[in-house]
């Protein structure tokens, strides 16, 4: 993920030393905001929480945008936009998905390398909520421009692919460091006792907000060989027409959140000056050993969520694969698999948020991964039982996995340094980009294994899940050595002073 709303700014009370101009004091080991003193105890809890803590103007303007999100994530990225561009209409399929995985590799290193300084930049600049509104809008123009990639473009077919692919790939860049934005905001519009039930609320809410959109551009363009309006299939019309459509869900969705969080007021920053590139990564460097020696606790959690979180992506891009050619799941089946598996995980989400609250993200987070382990298990060994195996533990499977990574975000949100939280998220960006690999070589190295035990002669696809499994097994050990508990980091770095070093 997704996979991110609105009220008073919550205020945290700082320890610092002395000032000195606009310096900040040096580092002292402290706790600092109530939020980040316990997270397995459900620290803070009124003893009856109101609905309306949640259900407020500004948390559900903020996950409006996750619910529109889904316009990108889901119809460009997933199913829809990747989908026709891999089709054949451009050139041959193999052609096309191998351009595709060219362009998407390189939008992911760009990513891994710029997303923590761009999080960083907004955090000293208070002005998290302005690039959160200039991200989301690039993304939307980008999508609209979708329009104008047919194959009958004065581009050529070839032509078109390539713009097709780069408007896709600079999508994924600018989605990227929107998302760093908006997680950012978590725990400036929450309180201990209800950050996870908003997390869970806006991840949920755009599981469910991309299969409404999916439905409604499937049902209106897609499916009939004459849509809505006349749209018809002809030069990719009805597909490009779904794409201005994703477009506007994203961009009015992504309104309300614009204006219920402002942005952050941070002491003298209108006098800062632009720090050069150079200097963002020295101020990122040093952030980071600053963090491995203070709070070591947040490169820990860091990791083990890379980890599993790349767990848990596999099991949504390898999961329609393995149901259809391991248990026989026609097109039409995994297309109904695939809405079902995406409303469970979207109520699952929002149900287990109540969970995060009480019992503390890293339990939610433990109680999934263990589950999506055994889940996985069951696929395997019961591989032969049919398709009735794969509905049970493939559903199984998908519902702990928005619940792993709502609470992974509320984890990482209630320890986060204040005023740090771009910089972090940005972080938690690139590590997540840096194991991407995991995954699918984990799955290819198991069908790999499975065939010199079953043999040549029989299909060793549900090998695969073994792979998966053991990432998310993998994550599991590693994250039970995360404490819940943590010291902060309680100043920025100066860029002037890091400059001039």
């Amino acid at each position: 993920m997704n996979c991110s709303v609105l009220g008073a700014e919550n205020p945290t009370q700082r320890s610092l030393g002395h000032t000195i101009g606009k310096k900040f004091a040096k580092v002292k080991k402290v706790t600092i905001d109530p939020r980040h003193e316990q997270l397995n105890e459900g620290a803070m809890k009124p003893a009856t929480p109101s609905r309306h803590e949640v259900l407020n103007k500004t948390v559900l303007s903020w996950a409006a945008w996750d619910w529109g999100s889904a316009a990108f994530n889901a119809v460009a990225t997933t199913f829809v936009f990747s989908v026709y561009l891999t089709s054949g209409l451009f050139t041959n399929s193999d052609e096309a998905t191998s351009a595709l995985g060219i362009g998407l590799a390189i939008a992911g290193f760009v990513i891994a390398l710029l997303a923590p300084i761009t999080g960083q930049r907004a955090d000293r600049r208070g002005k998290g909520t302005f690039w959160l509104g200039v991200n989301t809008f690039i993304v939307v123009a980008l999508t609209g421009a979708m329009f104008f990639v047919r194959p009958e473009s004065p581009l050529g077919p070839s032509g078109a692919l390539w713009l097709g692919i780069a408007l896709l790939g600079l999508g994924n860049i600018f989605f990227e460091f929107a998302s760093v934005n908006y997680n950012a905001m978590l725990g400036r519009i929450s309180a201990p006792h209800n950050m996870g039930r908003i997390s869970g609320l806006g991840w949920g809410a755009g599981y469910v907000g991309g299969i409404v959109l999916l439905l409604i551009l499937f049902v209106g363009f897609i499916s009939p060989e004459v849509g809505w309006f006349g749209v018809t299939g002809e030069d990719g019309m009805n597909i490009r027409v779904a794409m201005l459509v994703s477009a506007a869900w994203f961009g009015l969705s992504a309104i309300p959140v614009l204006f219920a969080v402002r942005g952050r007021a941070v002491e003298g920053a209108e006098h800062d000056k632009r720090e050069s590139l150079v200097t963002s990564y020295k101020l990122l460097w040093r952030t980071v050993k600053r963090l491995w020696k203070e709070s070591p606790n947040i490169i820990h959690f860091l990791i083990a969520s890379a980890i599993f979180r790349d767990g848990l992506a596999g099991v949504f891009t390898f999961g329609a694969v393995i149901a259809a050619g391991t248990f026989g799941f026609s097109k039409s089946e995994v297309l109904i698999f695939g809405v079902a598996a995406n409303v469970v995980a979207g109520i699952a989400t929002i149900a287990f948020g109540a969970l995060d609250d009480k019992l503390g993200p890293k339990a939610v987070i433990l109680i999934s991964l263990v589950s999506m382990v055994l889940a996985g298990g069951a696929v395997f060994v019961f591989h032969d039982g049919g398709s009735t195996i794969f509905w049970v533990f493939g559903l199984i499977l998908c519902v702990f996995v928005g619940p792993a990574q709502s609470a992974s975000r509320s984890f990482l949100a209630r320890i986060i340094p204040p005023g740090r939280e771009g910089e972090v998220f940005g972080l938690y960006a690139t590590t997540g980009r840096a194991v991407s690999f995991l995954a699918p070589a984990m799955t290819a190295l198991f069908i790999w294994i499975g065939k010199g035990v079953v043999g040549p002669d029989q299909s060793s696809q549900y090998w695969g899940i073994l792979g998966i499994a053991l990432i998310l097994l993998a994550g599991l050990l590693l994250m039970l050595k995360v404490n819940s508990h943590t010291e902060q980091l309680t100043s920025f770095d100066d860029p002037d002073e890091v400059e001039a070093r």
